[in-house]
């Protein structure tokens, strides 16, 4: 059944549109509603006296610019029904067919991913940005350590965040995973060892399995890391890394404390063991006044520390930036690493992200509040459908980590995908083999949408613990997790 947005509720989101000419300042501002989210797709949109009334305009200012929604293809008219919110393309121009090779329609929610869709003042980055473009079209464009100017805003982020900071110590890439492919070709040979989390982030073993390096797993239990296992299985093992993701670890969604940062720097020094803090998730606090009051970053407990640091998860996956922040010693080998996989990010982006971290603090507030929503309305979902799951509900990042009173994860999402919703089992994220308890769900959806793949996912999970669907089911090949 189509939603209903009110004429008071538009006029609350577009607020100060440009008004030379105005119908043409509504319809942009509409656009960029719908088209980052803010009114969701097939949506009905106010009757043209309601929001006339409600903007203070004429009714033919809303009539034009209705018919410039239409005709760009974020609006129909339905016969007898009114003007319905619609995107180009529809929902599946957004969907990479290596994302979703095997489900098709538009119908199919996509939980494998976890990210989010464009916050608000994204679109207007993008617009200040391409002013500022034509400054650098002189130039050959080539920037293998990142454009001065947004080294020099990463480094500041650090100075807030009270870690000492200059923007030598700063490389930007393409993509945090960019960023751990060339920490782990500048510091790892082949046969070194390296310890990481399991469960973890798959992309990023996968890259430090490419340089050659062999994987070390230290669990992180649903509690939390157990530090005093880390701290002998770094003894025991000798390792060059350790890759860590202390700040809303994903999947698990866990947050290290600044006592357990501690303790952990001290294990890394006495074993002489570089940590490699991914910070991703980092700016996802959603428990209130946490994002004011977040632990010290790793570096500050282990100078020699090495942080990546990522645009995707801050602001839009599709501002394919990411960073990396490292001791001066360090900057020159980093650099002769990256020129052996690429020469640079874009131009553009760069100016984006520098923009994007000048207006962090109107941009980032409103994305955690949408991505607080989407947890909360995933909690209710999973405790009203799923009551026999259990979770912890994390105070930032992007997910829950969902354990299963039996191991059939894989063949409940399997089941899942024949249903239309898709989303990683716990064996995607582990290291060695296991975790087919766990199921990994991100709160990135439309509430809505995050609603009905539950539902749907309860479906699964019934069917698959029935004693007709107990015959063992393998996961369909060829998907990519990217998020």
């Amino acid at each position: 059944m189509s939603r209903v947005v009110n004429a008071h509720r538009v006029a609350t989101l577009v607020a100060d549109f440009p008004r030379s000419p105005a119908y043409l300042g509504l319809a942009d501002s509409l656009r960029v509603l719908i088209g980052d989210g803010r009114v969701g797709v097939d949506v009905r949109l106010p009757s043209e006296r309601d929001l006339s009334a409600a903007l203070d305009v004429s009714r033919t200012t809303i009539t034009r610019a209705y018919e410039v929604l239409r005709e760009s293809g974020y609006a129909e008219s339905r016969r007898g029904s009114g003007t319905f919110t619609t995107v180009p393309g529809g929902r599946r121009r957004a969907h990479d067919r290596s994302l979703m090779p095997g489900t098709g329609g538009e119908d199919a929610i996509d939980l494998n991913c976890a990210a989010s869709s464009a916050p608000p003042g994204l679109v207007e980055a993008y617009q200040r940005a391409g002013e500022q473009l034509p400054a650098y079209l002189s130039g050959p464009g080539y920037f293998p350590l990142g454009m001065p100017a947004l080294q020099a805003r990463i480094a500041a982020s650090y100075e807030a965040r009270g870690l000492p900071t200059v923007p030598e110590q700063v490389m930007v890439t393409a993509g945090a995973l960019a960023a751990a492919s060339v920490v782990a070709q500048a510091f790892t040979t082949p046969g070194a060892r390296v310890v990481v989390e399991s469960p973890t982030y798959p992309n990023a073993t996968r890259a430090v399995r490419h340089a050659g390096a062999r994987l070390v797993a230290a669990t992180v239990d649903p509690d939390g890391w157990d530090l005093d296992a880390l701290t002998a299985t770094l003894r025991q093992t000798s390792p060059r890394l350790a890759y860590l993701i202390p700040d809303f670890q994903n999947p698990t969604g866990q947050l290290m404390g600044d006592d357990q940062r501690e303790q952990l720097a001290g294990a890394l020094a006495r074993t002489r063991t570089t940590v490699v803090a991914d910070e991703a998730h980092q700016a996802l606090a959603l428990r209130p006044g946490l994002a004011d009051d977040m632990p010290s970053p790793l570096a500050a407990h282990a100078p020699g520390a090495i942080t990546i640091g990522s645009a995707s998860k801050s602001f839009w996956g599709g501002l394919r930036l990411g960073w990396v922040r490292a001791p001066l010693a360090d900057m020159d080998r980093l650099l002769q690493a990256r020129i052996g996989l690429d020469l640079g990010a874009p131009v553009f982006e760069q100016l984006v992200l520098a923009d994007l971290l000048d207006h962090a603090d109107e941009v980032l507030p409103a994305h955690r509040a949408r991505l607080l929503a989407g947890r909360d309305t995933l909690v209710a979902a999973i405790g009203q459908h799923l009551p026999a799951w259990r979770f912890r509900v994390p105070d930032g990042g992007l997910a829950l980590w969902c354990e299963l009173p039996e191991a059939l994860a894989t063949a409940t999402t399997a089941e899942a995908e024949r249903r239309g919703v898709v989303l990683a089992p716990g064996p995607v994220f582990a290291v060695e083999g296991g975790l087919d308890r766990f199921v990994r769900i991100p709160w990135t959806a439309e509430p809505d949408r995050l609603e009905e793949a539950v539902r749907r996912l309860a479906a699964a999970w019934e069917h698959v613990t029935s004693d007709a669907a107990r015959a063992p089911t393998r996961r369909q090949a060829g998907r990519v997790m990217v998020a």
